[in-house]
């Protein structure tokens, strides 16, 4: 008795697969028939539309890539960061801003650090993770910690100020500097 409907039971299970794997083969083949042309047009546009890289979309206004190379940018900005007070005359933003991945985040770490008094070398290393070869010792960054946003590296460095507006302030800065340099 046991045998009979264990048969039955792998016999479906076989069945059901076989017209699965089948089922995906024929929609994978596309359709066929009148207005086929036009199906498969559709369904390849709806598979399109699953990819979410194609979900973002990128803003050339703002990207780096419409001002120029990063390296042609950063000489563009270091007389404007120096003539703001915001780099030291004997810094390039080239050398400060390489351990950040992404320039406008380096700006906005300068900003911060200039509005709020903090020691850029600290607040680099709250915010990237990279511990270079300044002097940390004044630092409440330990060695070894991972990288940090800027919102939480500033209120890492200076629990009293307001980190959030703090950051929100220093990013806009960033944004007016890459403007002003784009045109």
């Amino acid at each position: 008795m046991k045998k009979p409907l264990l048969v039955g039971a792998v016999l479906l299970l076989g069945v059901s697969v076989s017209l699965t794997v089948g089922a995906g083969r024929a929609a994978a083949q596309g359709p066929a028939g009148s207005g086929a042309s036009a199906a498969a047009q559709d369904s390849a546009h709806s598979l399109h539309s699953l990819n979410p890289i194609k979900w973002v979309k990128k803003d050339s206004k703002n990207s780096t890539d419409a001002l120029g190379s990063r390296s042609d940018i950063e000489k563009k900005l270091t007389p404007r960061l120096q003539a703001q007070g915001v780099l030291a005359a004997n810094a390039t933003a080239t050398q400060v801003c390489a351990s950040f991945a992404a320039l406008d985040g380096c700006l906005a770490a300068l900003h911060a650090s200039h509005n709020l008094g903090l020691d850029f070398s600290c607040l680099r290393a709250a915010a990237t993770g990279v511990h270079t070869s300044a002097d940390m010792s004044g630092c409440k960054v330990a060695d070894g910690d991972k990288a940090l946003g800027l919102n939480k590296a500033i209120h890492q460095l200076k629990p009293d100020a307001n980190a959030k507006q703090a950051t929100k302030e220093a990013e806009h800065q960033a944004e007016d500097d890459l403007k002003g340099i784009g045109g």
